[in-house]
């Protein structure tokens, strides 16, 4: 479960690593605006297809990639039948359940792929971002760009805690499975109940301890962070070129195809 959320990738060297998280997040961010204001579903799944090429070409496992996709690939199912069986009036198919009867469209099957489309092209942008850059590049770079240090603050405890409660959690769940607490259905509901409720109670008490401990250790409301160097040129001209690309495939793409 926890080498779903590991970050070793990031510490590589290699060419995506070294460039400065500034110019990484400022090419994401680009490139998610134009997924999701994307009209067709080409531009979508390029970004898809180029960012899963670029992560295997990273070295990253493939078990590791289809780990952290599947959550997106059920939300896109979700979606594609849901829509499937609300929008649109051109029937594909009819399907009966428990006295229900339920007519798929095809407009409706359409506009759920794209959607999709958007979904997953989004998130392969972030995982590529994920793999490529460390959490604390990240928040240093928000900082560079004048993000508010409370919130940054905020994200940098989320993320160093998050880690401490999934490692509370796995040890109190192989606990009760150990003492056999899912081997039926209503008590693996009354063994899940009590892990949650046990969870936010030690959420609370690490609140309290870390909150101490920064007291103890000089906190007075703000953490420090250091100052950012300029950008050097090869980051500039990477930047321009990033965003350039994608400038380009956009308008090709959307207004050369639409054209």
């Amino acid at each position: 479960m926890f080498d779903l959320f590991s970050d070793i990738f990031t510490y590589r060297d290699n060419a995506l690593t070294r460039i400065d998280p500034r110019v990484k997040l400022l090419i994401a961010l680009a490139a998610l605006v134009a997924v999701v204001s994307a009209e067709r579903p080409i531009l979508p799944f390029g970004f898809f297809v180029l960012c899963l090429g670029t992560v295997a070409a990273l070295g990253v496992p493939a078990k590791l990639v289809a780990l952290r996709l599947a959550a997106p690939f059920s939300t896109v199912a979700v979606l594609v039948v849901i829509h499937t069986f609300v929008t649109g009036t051109t029937p594909l198919f009819t399907l009966t359940l428990g006295g229900w009867t339920l007519t798929a469209k095809a407009e409706g099957f359409r506009q759920g792929l794209f959607l999709g489309n958007r979904v997953l092209g989004a998130l392969s942008i972030v995982l590529l971002l994920g793999i490529a850059t460390p959490a604390h590049r990240i928040f240093q770079a928000l900082r560079g760009f004048r993000i508010s240090k409370e919130w940054v603050e905020v994200a940098i405890l989320m993320y160093r805690y998050i880690f401490v409660l999934l490692d509370r959690v796995g040890d109190l769940a192989a606990a009760q499975r150990l003492r056999l607490g899912y081997r039926a259905p209503r008590r693996g509901l009354a063994s899940f109940s009590a892990l949650a409720g046990a969870t936010i109670v030690h959420s609370f008490e690490q609140a309290r301890r870390t909150h101490d401990a920064m007291r103890l250790r000089g906190y007075r409301g703000t953490m420090p962070f250091g100052p950012f160097p300029a950008l050097k040129r090869r980051e500039r001209g990477i930047l321009l070129l990033g965003l350039a690309g994608i400038l380009a495939a956009y308008a090709i793409l959307e207004w050369g195809v639409a054209g």
